[in-house]
Parts: C-alpha cells; sequence; structure tokens
C-alpha cells in the first residue's frame, strides 16, 4: 500500500468529495473494480473525502452516473502539480538540482569525525593525530585507508588497546578501547617484600606469608619495608617467601590556601550578546560587524555540525559565541565567613583528589593569621587506607 501511495505522489493525484445517498456503493463497486481509494474521510452521512490517482479518476465518471453520486475535486497534490506550480521559476528549480548535486557529491566525502570510548584520552589529542595519518574532514572517502590508520595509531599510542574506523554517510566512527595500565606483576614463585608506598600511622597488619616488620602504632615513610619476604623457624634457617598480606595505616592529606579579608570577586551583570559565525569546512565567515563592547566578560562557544539525518554530515558548521558580561566587585568579609568561604574552596578541591570519603575518619582544620587583614587555612583529612606495594629482592 504505501508503494501504491508513493507511485501516486511521483505520478499526481487528486482529493476528492463523493456526495449522494449510496457513497457506500460507490466505493463498493470502486473497490470490486481495483479502483485504489486512500485516506478516506467521512464528512457527515451522504458526504465522503477521499484520494484518488489521476488514471482512476478519468474511470469513475461512469461509477459515480450508475450510484447516483456527484464527485467533486477538492485539490491537486504530488509532484506533477508541484513541478507545474513552479515552472515559471526557473531560478527556484535551478538551485534546487545545484542543491541536489552538492549533497550527492558531499557524500564522497567526510566531513566528521566521531570519536566513542576516549573516556581518559584527550579527544582532541586523538583526532589531531587521526588527521596528521590521513583521516580529516573534507577527504575522499575512496582514499581513506583505515587499516593503515588503526595501525599507525596503534604504533603510536600505548593507550589504546583496540580501534575501529567505520565510515557510514559523510560521519567517520572511530570506536576505541583504551588500554589499563597494570601494575608490574610479581609472580608468586619470586621473592619479594612488601613496602610502604605512602607516609602514614599503621593501625592494622596482618601477615599471611612473610614476617611483620612495623607493629600497629608505627610511623612509616614511603620505602619503609611493611612485611619482609623472608621466614626464619626456631629451629630453621631463614628462607625466603613471596611476602603477602595487608597493612591499613592512617594517612593524612593536607592543603591550604589563605586570602585577605577584602576580596575582588568576579560577578555576571547579566548583559548577554550573542555572536554567529557560519563555517564551510574551514573558511569561517562571521555575521557580525563587531565584537560586544564589554571589558571584561566571559566566552561560551557552540558549535552545531548541520547534517541530513544521523550519519550524513555537511560541511557546514554554525557556531554560536556567548558573551556574558563581567564586573570586578571588592567584597570585605568577616573572619568567620572567609574561613568557611576557604574551607569550601579546600574541600572541592579534595573532591578532584578521588579520596574514599567512606575512609575519611578525620577532618582537621587550622587557622593561621599570616599577616594583618589576611588569614590562611590549613585542610587535613585522616584517611584509613590499605598501603604497601610488592617489592622484589634483590640478592
Amino acid at each position: 500500500m504505501l508503494i501504491k501511495i508513493f507511485l501516486n505522489y511521483l505520478f499526481g493525484y487528486l482529493n476528492i468529495s463523493i456526495e449522494g445517498f449510496f457513497v457506500e456503493r460507490f466505493i463498493n463497486v470502486c473497490t470490486s473494480k481495483r479502483i485504489f481509494l486512500w485516506n478516506l474521510k467521512k464528512i457527515n452521512s451522504s458526504t465522503v473525502n477521499a484520494n484518488i490517482s489521476i488514471r482512476d479518476f478519468r474511470i469513475i465518471k461512469n461509477i459515480s452516473q450508475k450510484t447516483k453520486c456527484r464527485v467533486k475535486i477538492n485539490s491537486k497534490k504530488g509532484l506533477p502539480f508541484i513541478l507545474n506550480k513552479y515552472k515559471k521559476r526557473k531560478m527556484f528549480i535551478i538551485l534546487l538540482l545545484l542543491a541536489l548535486l552538492i549533497i550527492i557529491f558531499s557524500s564522497m566525502f567526510v566531513w566528521n569525525i566521531e570519536v566513542i570510548g576516549a573516556n581518559t584520552i584527550n579527544e582532541q589529542e586523538l583526532i589531531q593525530q587521526l588527521k596528521d595519518n590521513g583521516l580529516k574532514a573534507g577527504k575522499f572517502k575512496s582514499k581513506i585507508n583505515t587499516k593503515n590508520i588503526i595501525t599507525n595509531i596503534r604504533l603510536q599510542r600505548n593507550d589504546i588497546s583496540w580501534m575501529e574506523i567505520n565510515l557510514k554517510g559523510t560521519n567517520a566512527i572511530v570506536n576505541i578501547v583504551e588500554a589499563q595500565e597494570k601494575p608490574e606483576i610479581i609472580n608468586d614463585d619470586e621473592y619479594c617484600d612488601i613496602v610502604s608506598n605512602k607516609k602514614g600511622v599503621i593501625t592494622k597488619i596482618t601477615a599471611q606469608k612473610g614476617t611483620p616488620l612495623v607493629k600497629v602504632g608505627d610511623i612509616v615513610d614511603i620505602g619503609t619495608k611493611l612485611i619482609g619476604g623472608h621466614m626464619e623457624g626456631k629451629y630453621t634457617d631463614v628462607r625466603y617467601v613471596h611476602a603477602k598480606g595487608e597493612v591499613v595505616a592512617k594517612v593524612w592529606y593536607t592543603k591550604r590556601k589563605s586570602s585577605y579579608l577584602t576580596r575582588e570577586v568576579t560577578k555576571e551583570t547579566g548583559n548577554i550578546k550573542n555572536r554567529y559565525s557560519v563555517f564551510f569546512n574551514n573558511f569561517k565567515i562571521n555575521l557580525y560587524k563587531s565584537l560586544p563592547n564589554f571589558q571584561n566578560y566571559d566566552t561560551i562557544s557552540k558549535s552545531n555540525k548541520l547534517k541530513l539525518f544521523s550519519n550524513f554530515y555537511l560541511p557546514i558548521t554554525i557556531q554560536k559565541d556567548t558573551y556574558k558580561e563581567l564586573v570586578n566587585e571588592k567584597i570585605t568579609y568577616g573572619n568567620v565567613e572567609l574561613q568557611n568561604i576557604l574551607i569550601d574552596e579546600l574541600e572541592k578541591e579534595f573532591e578532584e583528589e578521588n579520596i574514599d570519603k567512606e575512609k575519611i575518619t578525620n577532618k582537621i582544620v587550622n587557622v593561621y593569621k599570616t599577616e594583618e587583614n589576611k588569614i590562611e587555612i590549613e585542610l587535613t583529612y585522616e584517611v584509613l587506607e590499605t598501603i604497601g606495594t610488592e617489592e622484589k629482592i634483590n640478592f
């Protein structure tokens, strides 16, 4: 049915009204004679609207006479009538054909590179490497050797364990799997000690294999041996083993921040100006005459690459630059107020350290007055952590 509707659109069809007391009989006769009517809509008890092809419309004249129904054309639809409507507008047709040719020609190129799977890898850096190796916007798809590009990138980078490039439409989809950095693994049949990798105070030590060399309450530094890779019995000589066990310690993380009671704060005024640019591949056209006359401002840029559908990108990018006016104000805080602000700022910095919040046992805040009207805050997190790393025994 959909194919019939599409073909009727290509060759043209009519929207008609069928009026009379025997409309149902009219429709039944049309069906028996395989005359295709679609989009039937009942207007009232004696009128029905429907679509019919131009060829079938010529046949229904006899049917309407036999069933005593009157048929009226409401509208003419389809490609022939659209072209007839614009036949005097030659420039429109020329531009339409030109646009179609440009779209067809553009489909032979890659206009967008999409990277999937980059979590820790810098995406822009990888895209630049892809460009250097032959995968870039504006290149013929037929001239892109994906196998060579993948081989070169894998040789240049150790942080990618798997890579795939799919050319879909005008989009190059680069799928990657990042390589996980693995610590040096010491085989069980090799002798090793467990050595501290952090400063702290021992709170628990359990040796499954080997000899504990520290006890609860001891202060250890980086490089201190925690569990020795040897064992000595009362009646046996020293024998070496692969040390295994668990060592838990209190570890401290400290950050400092200072500020005068009077601080210069940058605020948004609420004045915003938008400026637009169009990129045709690497060629830029500014759709504005001048930048905003703000003395200080922050710029936020957003780019949208035009596409016809999911993987068919065009070599056209619309960029929107939003300029937000900023002003600097001097604000004088009280001692307690400034302390709380500095503590909040330090806590936000600690959030980037990936410290397990559930293992924080204490927060220590020290306040120092280094100068007149100046405060320094020292924030320390006390954290219970498992410490220690394996280190081979060198004889």
